[in-house]
């Protein structure tokens, strides 16, 4: 089934449309919304409900751009909203001073796409989300104020922060990798 032909059969209710959408689309947005959330149940319950959205909302879908991107969009803004809920955006700045690893570091590493998850996990809500946003998401700092409800500075300075401590937990393991 094509992409047009999916979204059709979505916005005429069809359910076998709906289980197809979730089988090819449910690993994938599992990804997006674990690189958000910290727990795998939180994630599960975020995917869930932005497939919900997507059924909902189908018919706004106005063939312009991608649809996976379309639905991958709703995951991330459910994925930012259930973090609203869950822990503070805004973060005070730390006092200590984080110290970067070598700008001239070897991009050498046997380090898995687990292990880095795993580290994005361990940063704090809003600098794990404005990392994810714009580094893997690709969104401009001046979007990402938008979707969090923060100032293109305060975006940048978390994308800095963020990036040093993935840094400074990268050296930590004896990993050197400019971020």
């Amino acid at each position: 089934m094509n992409e047009t032909d999916l979204v059709k059969a979505l916005q005429e209710g069809d359910a076998k449309a709906q289980r197809f959408l979730y089988d090819r689309y449910a690993g994938p947005m599992m990804g997006v919304c674990l690189r958000y959330l910290k727990n795998e149940m939180d994630a599960e319950e975020v995917l869930i409900t932005g497939f919900m959205k997507v059924f909902q909302n189908v018919g706004r879908f106005e063939q312009k751009g991608s649809f996976e991107g379309w639905v991958r969009r709703i995951m991330v803004n459910e994925a930012l909203q259930h973090l609203r809920k869950q822990e503070p955006m805004h973060l005070t700045i730390e006092k200590e001073h984080i110290h970067l690893a070598s700008e001239d570091a070897s991009a050498d590493s046997d380090m898995s796409a687990e292990e880095m998850m795993d580290m994005l996990q361990e940063l704090p809500a809003g600098y794990r989300a404005v990392f994810n946003l714009y580094a893997i998401e690709g969104y401009s700092h001046k979007e990402i104020a938008e979707m969090l409800h923060i100032t293109e500075g305060t975006s940048k300075s978390q994308l800095s922060k963020a990036r040093a401590m993935l840094q400074r937990m990268l050296a930590q393991q004896g990993v050197m990798i400019a971020i």
